[in-house]
C-alpha cells in the first residue's frame, strides 16, 4: 500500500548561484556555484513526503538520457517508488535552469517530456493500493490537464483523497480549475496564484472563494507563513526565521508537510505548522531536496 501517489513531471534543475544576471554580447561572467539537483514540483514534493516517512509512488514520463537517468536514480535514493515511471528512449527529459539570487530566482525551462503524462497512466490498480493522489504543475502538464478532473473523480470514487498544487500558469489564463476543484480534497496554491485565480483583493477572501469549491484550501504566504480555510474556519501559521540559502522547492516541501499532517488526521493548525516548518527548513541548503527535514527534525519546531 502507498500513502501517496504523485502524478507529475520529471526534470532536473541546473541551479546557478551568485551574480547570475546574464549579459549578452558574449560577456562571460563567473558565478559562485553550479549544481544539478532534483527538479520539478512533483518530484521535489515526492522526495519531501518520503523524507517525512510516507510511502510514495511516482507516475511520470522521462527520457532515457542523462537527465532522465539522473532523476530516476535520485528518486530511488530518496525512497520514492518509480516503477510506474514510463521511460521513452527516443524523447528528451525536460530541464530547468535556475538563476538563483538567494530569496529570488529566475527560471528558464525546456519542457521536453514535462507535458507528456496522460491520465490513463495512473491506473485503477495503483489507485486501489493508495490512500491519496497528488497532482502538481497542472498548467505545465498539458496532456494530463484535459482529463485531470476525471482522474480526480476516479480517485475519489475509489476512496482516495486528492490534492492539487497548480503552480504558476505561464499563459496567465488560469483555465480549467472549475472542473477539478470540486474533486479536490486539498488545494495548495501560493498567494500569487490564489489571487490570480480568484481576482480577490486579499488572500483570506481568495481562500474563502476557493473553499466554496474545494474541500480545504491552504495558501502559502512565503515569509509570512500560510493560512488554511475550511468552511468558516480560518487558521494561520508563521514561517520559521531562517538564513535562506535557496528557496527552490520550499512550497513543495510545505505541501509535503501539510499532507503528512492531513493524512495523519492531525488538527488543521498542527498540520499547517508542520507545513511551514518543512518549507522553512528546506531553504537552509541549496536545491529543492537536500534541506528537506525528517519528521523528527521538523517536530522539534512544532509546538501544537
Amino acid at each position: 500500500m502507498f500513502d501517496l501517489v504523485v502524478a507529475g513531471e520529471i526534470n532536473p534543475d541546473l541551479v546557478l548561484t551568485g551574480e547570475v544576471r546574464p549579459e549578452f554580447g558574449q560577456v562571460e561572467k563567473l558565478i559562485d556555484s553550479a549544481a544539478l539537483t532534483v527538479g520539478s514540483s512533483s518530484a521535489i514534493f515526492a522526495c519531501g513526503a518520503a523524507r517525512l516517512g510516507l510511502n510514495v509512488a511516482f507516475v511520470g514520463v522521462c527520457g532515457d538520457d542523462v537527465f532522465g537517468r539522473f532523476m530516476i536514480e535520485q528518486l530511488q535514493r530518496r525512497n520514492v517508488d518509480v516503477r510506474n515511471v514510463a521511460i521513452r528512449p527516443n524523447d528528451r527529459t525536460g530541464l530547468s535552469v535556475i538563476l538563483n539570487r538567494q530569496a529570488d530566482r529566475a527560471i528558464l525551462t525546456y519542457p521536453g517530456l514535462i507535458p507528456a503524462l496522460r491520465a490513463e497512466q495512473v491506473t485503477d490498480d495503483l489507485l486501489r493500493r493508495s490512500r491519496h493522489l497528488h497532482l502538481a504543475s497542472y498548467f505545465l502538464q498539458t496532456e494530463l490537464q484535459p482529463r485531470a478532473a476525471g482522474l480526480f473523480a476516479r480517485a475519489r470514487s475509489l476512496g482516495l483523497t486528492t490534492s492539487l498544487d497548480t503552480n504558476y500558469d505561464p499563459a496567465e489564463q488560469w483555465l480549467g480549475l472549475e472542473d477539478i476543484l470540486p474533486h479536490t480534497s486539498v488545494f495548495l496554491p501560493n498567494r500569487t496564484e490564489a489571487l490570480a485565480i480568484t481576482h480577490a483583493a486579499d488572500e483570506e477572501t481568495a481562500a474563502r472563494q476557493l473553499a466554496a469549491n474545494a474541500g480545504l484550501v491552504v495558501i502559502k504566504l512565503g515569509p509570512h507563513g500560510a493560512l488554511a480555510c475550511r468552511g468558516e474556519q480560518i487558521s494561520r501559521a508563521e514561517s520559521l526565521a531562517v538564513q535562506i540559502t535557496d528557496s527552490i522547492g520550499a512550497g513543495d516541501s510545505f505541501d509535503a508537510g501539510f499532507l503528512f499532517g492531513y493524512l495523519s488526521h492531525w488538527p488543521l493548525a498542527k498540520s499547517l505548522q508542520l507545513a511551514c516548518v518543512c518549507g522553512s527548513l528546506s531553504m537552509l541548503q541549496a536545491g529543492g531536496t537536500d534541506g528537506q527535514p525528517t519528521l523528527d527534525e521538523a517536530m522539534k519546531h512544532v509546538t501544537g
